[in-house]
């Protein structure tokens, strides 16, 4: 019995210190993501064949740009326009070959720009092409492919109206359109966001820290119904007001400075993990979860903002956006109470795990909060 415990235990810390790891070799609100969107007009005639035409934009992180083409010249750890511009023919001759076409398309980069995201600064490649009328558009994602196995691109392609979308990377690569519109319909675009909304909070070290942050003291409390109480006290409070705040600014009811809000978030992931070394908030924590939960959600939204919500199923997509967070939350959740359980009352679990671990995760907290507000 104490052998079983003791693995346990031993299991328990070596799942969270890796998961503190990879969340301190995150730089941002998320790891490495794209955001490719693609329309294809009506046909046209042209030499005596029909042409649709292609327009759209790619928008790649220009953190990621850096890493597989040092455009850093001077090695400051600081990328300016002027290191950028320079470099613009490199990025499209980098990004085009690893966008493949269906045969009978051609897509060409025809300027760049810089913009903002939540999680820092992107190079906008404008594109415009054309196919072959008939031909069942479709692409190839492998951008990264060969340098970042957990890079994702979040993809849409809008024919007649009508919009597909997906995750792309790893084991799924491709996307297909069908000539005349085919390319989805609401419940296949909702199961593409539900993809979204899981991905999202399985990549979020943010929201997974401050979620574990809360949840590390609650299984603490004497017997299982009470802890068990107290944990879904906590999920149900943190559930519910990110979901409010994520349908409000989803559906641009309410927009607040995406800068603001992730120093806010990062500042709500120090403040509950220092709560569980010097108390503060011990009886209530639900309200804790509840008040932060309501910045975590205008955190999601930003993620949505980028991704775009489709015409005429803007409130399924958001449903199943928000469905997806939950589902990949509970799955955390049911992976860690477990072991948590197992070990609350060893001192590896009240003394390492909700001492240090949570002094390990303040400070990562902080580093954010300097990072986030300086961006």
């Amino acid at each position: 019995m104490i052998a079983r415990q003791f693995r346990a235990c031993r299991l328990a810390g070596l799942i969270f210190l890796t998961l503190l790891l990879a969340a301190g070799t995150a730089h941002a609100h998320k790891p490495s993501d794209s955001y490719l969107a693609l329309r294809l007009a009506a046909a046209v005639p042209a030499a005596a064949r029909q042409l649709r035409l292609v327009d759209g934009r790619w928008d790649i992180a220009l953190r990621d740009l850096d890493f597989a083409l040092g455009l850093d010249a001077d090695g400051d750890g600081k990328l300016t326009w002027d290191e950028v511009r320079s470099r613009h023919a490199d990025i499209a001759t980098y990004a085009m070959p690893r966008l493949g076409l269906a045969p009978g398309c051609r897509l060409r980069v025809t300027g760049q720009q810089i913009d903002l995201h939540t999680d820092g600064a992107y190079s906008v490649l404008l594109l415009q092409g054309e196919c072959e009328s008939g031909t069942a558009f479709a692409i190839n994602y492998q951008l990264f492919a060969d340098l970042d196995a957990q890079h994702r691109g979040m993809a849409s392609i809008t024919v007649d109206g009508r919009t597909q979308s997906a995750v792309l990377g790893g084991e799924r690569t491709g996307l297909a359109a069908a000539e005349g519109g085919g390319g989805g319909n609401a419940w296949q675009q909702a199961g593409s966001y539900l993809h979204h909304g899981i991905w999202h909070i399985w990549t979020g070290y943010d929201h997974i820290l401050f979620l574990l942050s809360l949840l590390l003291p609650a299984v603490l409390a004497k017997g299982w119904r009470p802890a068990g109480v107290d944990v879904l006290r906590v999920v149900t409070a943190f559930t519910l007001a990110h979901s409010i705040t994520l349908s409000l600014a989803a559906l641009q009811v309410v927009a607040l400075p995406s800068r603001l809000i992730e120093t806010a978030i990062a500042a709500s992931v120090a403040v509950a993990a220092l709560n569980n070394i010097w108390p503060l908030v011990q009886g209530r924590r639900w309200l804790a979860a509840f008040a932060f939960g309501l910045l975590h959600g205008f955190g999601f939204a930003g993620v949505l903002g980028d991704l775009g919500l489709p015409k005429g199923s803007a409130v399924l997509a958001l449903a199943a956006f928000n469905a997806g967070v939950e589902l990949g939350q509970l799955a955390i959740v049911a992976a860690f109470l477990p072991l948590a359980f197992a070990m609350r009352r060893s001192w590896i679990y009240k003394q390492l795990m909700v001492k240090a671990g949570s002094a390990g995760i303040a400070v990562l907290a902080m580093l954010w909060i300097v990072e986030r507000a300086t961006v």
